[in-house]
C-alpha cells in the first residue's frame, strides 16, 4: 500500500497543534492529527492508498488539498509518495 505524505501548508490552529511545514507520513495507522481534520481528509487518503486519482485543478492527480472543518484554520496537502 502506498504511503501518503501530508504537509501543513498554512496554520492558524487555535490549539497550536499544527505549524506550517509540518509533515506526516500515513502508512497503515492514523498520524497524530486532531480527529476533526483526520475525519475530513481520511476518505481522500484512503482513496490515494488504494490507487485512485482525484480531481485536482483542471485534471486529476494523486494528491489533494484540504482545509480543517474549523473554519479552514489549517490547510493541508496530501500526495502519494512514489517508491
Amino acid at each position: 500500500m502506498p504511503k501518503v505524505r501530508l504537509t501543513v501548508t498554512d496554520s492558524t490552529c487555535r490549539c497550536g497543534y499544527f505549524k506550517k511545514g509540518q509533515t506526516f507520513i500515513v502508512e497503515d495507522l492514523c498520524p497524530p492529527l486532531c480527529h476533526e481534520l483526520w475525519n475530513n481528509i481520511y476518505p481522500l487518503v484512503y482513496a490515494l492508498q488504494n490507487g485512485a486519482s482525484l480531481d485536482y485543478g483542471q485534471g486529476r492527480a494523486r494528491m489533494f488539498d484540504a482545509k480543517c472543518p474549523d473554519g479552514g484554520r489549517v490547510s493541508i496537502h496530501g500526495e502519494v509518495m512514489e517508491d
